[in-house]
C-alpha cells in the first residue's frame, strides 16, 4: 500500500475526486465506503464487486475518456467470489492494461484462505484467464516498485501482481496470526503505533506525483429531448423496444451514454443502440453480477451514464445493486420480460418478484411505463435521475395512449375518468389496458370508473391516488401483473393507509408463471380486463 499510494500511483491529495487522479479499489473485507476521501465507491460485504468496479473504472479511461489514469485494485486471496472470476474474465477480453491486481496474505476472516500461501497456483489461474502476471514479496519496497514498472509496460492484456505477505507484519503475537480480522485492542494499538513509527527510517515527505491531465472535459447534466417521440395514439410497440430505442435516441443527445448487456441484445432490442453507438456498447456476456459492478464503476466520478439492460429474471445481483446504493451511484438498470403475459417464453425466464426486490432499495426509483410514448420520457427521466432506477419492461406489444406532447414526469397520470366515476382503478404496463378495456366495457353497462397510470411505483404518487380514492367513495382496485408481495397493490395500500375510509382491492399473480399466450395467462392469473369488471362490481356491492 504505501509503494502504491507514495511511488506509483498518480494524483492530487487535495483533490480526491479529480478526474484524471489514478483509482485505487479496496476489493477486501475492509467495508470502505464513499464516506472516506480516495474511495469511490463500496465495494460489497467481502469485497466482491470491487473487481468489477475497477474493471468499469478501468474501461472508462481506455475507452471513453482515453485518458492516461491507471486503476487499482487491492484484491484479497480471501475474496473469491464468482463475481471476481466473471472480472478477470471481462478484463482479458476488453484487453484493460491500465488494472492491476495484487495481495495474497493466506488470511481470511476465522482461518487461512484454501490456496494459503500457494503463490504458483494464484499465477496459474489468474494466466489462465490471460492475465500479464508477476510473483513478488509484498514487503520487498524494491521488488514491488519493479513489478509496478514491468506492468505499466505491458499493452492490451490486465496484469496481476501477486505478493506474498503476511498479516501484521512486524507486530509480535499478531503477525500472521488468526482471529485478528477486527480492531486491535486500544490498549495494544497505541504500543503497536510506536513500535511502527520506531521503524521508519527517513522523515522526508512523501509527495505523490502529479497524474497526467488529459481526460475530457464532460457534461452529464440536463439532457433535453431532441425531438418528440416519434408516435401516435393508437400505434403499438412493445415498451421493450420502445426503451432502447429511446437509449438509441439519448446515445445521440449526449456522447457518454453507455449501455451494457449480457449476451440478450437481440431480445432485449439493445442491438438496436449497439448498431448506431457501437462504441458506447458494453457486452459483459452471462456474467451480471460482473455487469453490474462494471456499470458502478464506469458510473464512478460522473464520467458516465450507465444503463444496465437484461431480462428481470437474471437481474438478480443483490449484493452489487445494494452497495451501488450505499456508494450513491447513478446506474439505471432495465429489467424485460417481467410479466406473465411474456408468457410464451419459459416460466423461468418471467420475473414476478421484482418490484418487491427494488422497492427494499433506498432511494431507488422504479419507472414503469405503459406505452411508448411514456417510455421514451422515462429513459430520459432516469438519465437525468439521481441516484439508482429501476425500469421495468415487457415484450407485448401494447397501444400507445398518450400524445407526442405529453407531459410525462415523476408521478401518477389519470388516464381515465368522468364525473360519474364509482371506483379507482390502478393498473401498470400491461395491466393499464387491461384497465382501460374494463373501462370501455363497464361504461357499456353504466358503470364508470377512474383508471390511473402510476408511472412511478417508486416513489409513488400518494397525493393523485388519495383525490381519486376519494372522489370514488374511497373505493379502489390494484391490478398488476406482479406477485401480491410487496407489488403495487401493497405499496397502494401502504402510501392510503392513514385514510381510514380507503378500502383498496388487489388482483394480482398467484402463483407460480406458466407458458401460454398472453390473455389465456391474464385470464388464468385473474388480472385481465374481464376480472377487473367482476373485481369492480364485487366492489360496489360491498
Amino acid at each position: 500500500m504505501s509503494v502504491l499510494f507514495f511511488h506509483e500511483m498518480r494524483y492530487k491529495p487535495a483533490d480526491p475526486e479529480h478526474p484524471d487522479n489514478n483509482r485505487f479499489t479496496l476489493s477486501k473485507e475492509g467495508h470502505p465506503t464513499p464516506r472516506l476521501l480516495f474511495v469511490d465507491l463500496a465495494t460489497g460485504s467481502l469485497g466482491q464487486g470491487g473487481l468489477g468496479a475497477a474493471c468499469g473504472m478501468a474501461y472508462t479511461g481506455l475507452y471513453f475518456d482515453k485518458a492516461s489514469f491507471r486503476v487499482f485494485c487491492l484484491l484479497g486471496d480471501g475474496e473469491s467470489e464468482g463475481s471476481v472470476w466473471e472480472a478477470l474474465a471481462f478484463a482479458f477480453y476488453h484487453n484493460l492494461d491500465n488494472l492491476a491486481v495484487f495481495d495474497v496474505n493466506h488470511l481470511g476472516q476465522s482461518g487461512v484462505t484454501p490456496l494459503e500461501h500457494c503463490t504458483d497456483l494464484y499465477q496459474k489461474r489468474c494466466e489462465a484467464f490471460g492475465w500479464n502476471t508477476y510473483i513478488v514479496n509484498g514487503h520487498d519496497v524494491q521488488a514491488l516498485r519493479q513489478a509496478f514498472w514491468q506492468a505499466a509496460q505491458v499493452k492490451n492484456k490486465p496484469t496481476a501482481i501477486i505478493a506474498k505477505a503476511f498479516k501484521g507484519r512486524g507486530i509480535p503475537n499478531i503477525e500472521d496470526a488468526e482471529n485478528w480480522h477486527g480492531p486491535v485492542p486500544k490498549e495494544r494499538a497505541d504500543a503497536i503505533i510506536k513500535l511502527i513509527e520506531s521503524q521508519i527510517q527517513t522523515d522526508k515527505n512523501l509527495i505523490p506525483k502529479p497524474p497526467v491531465e488529459d481526460s475530457p472535459q464532460i457534461s452529464i447534466k440536463n439532457i433535453k429531448m431532441d425531438s418528440l417521440p416519434d408516435y401516435k395514439v393508437g400505434d403499438k410497440l412493445a415498451t421493450q423496444k420502445a426503451c432502447d430505442l429511446a437509449l438509441s435516441k439519448l446515445g445521440h443527445a449526449n456522447k457518454r451514454v453507455i449501455v451494457l448487456d449480457s449476451d440478450t441484445k437481440n431480445s432485449t432490442f439493445s442491438e438496436i443502440f449497439k448498431k448506431e453507438h457501437h462504441d458506447h456498447f458494453i457486452e459483459c456476456f452471462i456474467a451480471e453480477q460482473n455487469m453490474v459492478s462494471v456499470a458502478l464503476g464506469c458510473a464512478t466520478r460522473g464520467r458516465m451514464i450507465a444503463f444496465v439492460g437484461t431480462f428481470a429474471t437474471f437481474l438478480t445481483p443483490f449484493d452489487q445493486i445494494r452497495i451501488g446504493v450505499i456508494s450513491q451511484t447513478n446506474i439505471n438498470l432495465i429489467g424485460s420480460h417481467c410479466e406473465v403475459s411474456a408468457g410464451e417464453d419459459e416460466p423461468s425466464q418471467l420475473a414476478l418478484e421484482n418490484l418487491a426486490m427494488f422497492r427494499s432499495i433506498p432511494n431507488c426509483t422504479i419507472f414503469y411505463p405503459s406505452d411508448a410514448i411514456s417510455t421514451e420520457h422515462t429513459v430520459y427521466l432516469a438519465a437525468n435521475t439521481k441516484g439508482m432506477c429501476f425500469i421495468r419492461t415487457n415484450p407485448t406489444e401494447t397501444a400507445v395512449i398518450y400524445s407526442p406532447q405529453e407531459n410525462v414526469e415523476v408521478g401518477a397520470k389519470v388516464v381515465h375518468h368522468s364525473v360519474n366515476d364509482k371506483v379507482t382503478v390502478i393498473g401498470a404496463g400491461v395491466t393499464l389496458h387491461e384497465a382501460l378495456a374494463a373501462a370501455n366495457d363497464l361504461s357499456e353497462q353504466d358503470i364508470s370508473i377512474h383508471v390511473i397510470d402510476p408511472i412511478t411505483i417508486k416513489p409513488l404518487d400518494a397525493a393523485t391516488i388519495i383525490s381519486s380514492a376519494k372522489v370514488t367513495g374511497g373505493r379502489v382496485i390494484t391490478v398488476e401483473d406482479h406477485y401480491r408481495e410487496s407489488g403495487i397493490g401493497e405499496a397502494v395500500c401502504a402510501a392510503v393507509s392513514g385514510e381510514p375510509d380507503i378500502l383498496v382491492h388487489q388482483l394480482a399473480v398467484s402463483g407460480a408463471p406458466q407458458s401460454g399466450k398472453p390473455s389465456e395467462l391474464l385470464d388464468r392469473f385473474e388480472i385481465s380486463a374481464r376480472h377487473i369488471i367482476v373485481a369492480v362490481k364485487y366492489t360496489l356491492m360491498n
